[in-house]
């Protein structure tokens, strides 16, 4: 049981920083992240949110544990 919450855990833990940089406002800043102005980068940033923990999953499964 301990296991499957620790990659559960750790699946969450990436997208929970991707949602706070993209959940700030960017608009009036020098500091403006390029994909804002995007035209396919809300999708992309969902795409990616799917991706890394699809991955990170598919890498636990590989994963010897002893």
């Amino acid at each position: 049981m301990t296991k499957v919450l620790t990659v559960i855990a750790t699946s969450v833990l990436p997208l929970t920083v991707v949602a706070g940089v993209y959940g700030m406002n960017f608009a009036a800043s020098p500091y403006n992240v390029p994909e804002l102005t995007w035209r396919y980068g809300y999708p992309a940033v969902l795409l990616l949110m799917v991706v890394i923990p699809g991955g990170m999953l598919v890498y636990f499964k590989r994963m010897e544990y002893p």
